[in-house]
């Protein structure tokens, strides 16, 4: 599902050399905007070997979880999920489609239960997320069947970082949402406990993406 590193960098050489091909040797400022998951798992792996690759080349990153218009905000590259690219985009893939997780951690689960079924879940603790731009919560949202399912929690903890959602969760606070890959890189993954996995909502495919070169 993930992009092997050489195919990362791969498609970040192809997008750099069509937004910046008035120069022999890739040169200059590239600005990217992309969210946080996507940093992590598609451009720190390689941040190293990018900078070998491009050393005459000045990268700013701007982590950035809301949708941008790369062209308005004066980005060259972007990376999205695919269901949120403006129509004319240049788009190559990075990431399958995967799923958002629910986790707990196992003394979560031995104080208050494994939930079987959606409705189990009011009886539980959701650790919350925040968008920064939108300033609104993530509702929770089920896959029930192909149908999506909203589900009502009590959250005691609401944060805007899923670090802080991946600490809440190891600390037993309540049920957290992370995307399956980023739960994957986890040092401690044996800590994080799958709830109700039929259930998980499956995501888009995540894009590299810039306007088509003048």
């Amino acid at each position: 599902m993930l992009a092997r590193s050489g195919d990362a960098v791969q498609a970040l050489q192809d997008a750099i050399e069509s937004v910046r091909d008035d120069n022999a040797i890739p040169s200059g400022l590239v600005r990217v905007t992309l969210s946080r998951f996507a940093y992590q798992l598609i451009f720190r792996p390689f941040i190293a070997e990018f900078g070998a690759r491009y050393p005459h080349i000045q990268l700013e990153l701007s982590l950035c979880d809301g949708t941008i218009n790369i062209l308005d905000a004066g980005y060259d590259l972007g990376i999205r999920f695919g269901d949120t690219l403006e129509e004319g985009m240049v788009a190559r893939r990075l990431l399958s489609p995967f799923a958002e997780g629910l986790y707990a951690a196992p003394k979560y689960l031995a104080r208050h239960g494994t939930p079987q079924t959606p409705d189990d879940l009011a009886r539980h603790r959701l650790i919350g997320y925040r968008y920064i731009t939108a300033n609104r919560l993530l509702p929770l949202t089920l896959d029930a069947d192909g149908e999506p399912l909203g589900v009502a929690m009590p959250t005691p903890l609401i944060c805007n970082d899923i670090d802080v959602t991946a600490d809440a969760i190891r600390a037993g606070l309540g049920i957290g949402r992370l995307f399956a890959p980023i739960c994957a890189q986890q040092p401690d993954r044996e800590r994080f406990r799958p709830v109700l996995r039929d259930y998980w909502k499956t995501y888009p495919g995540v894009y590299l993406y810039h306007l088509p070169h003048a």
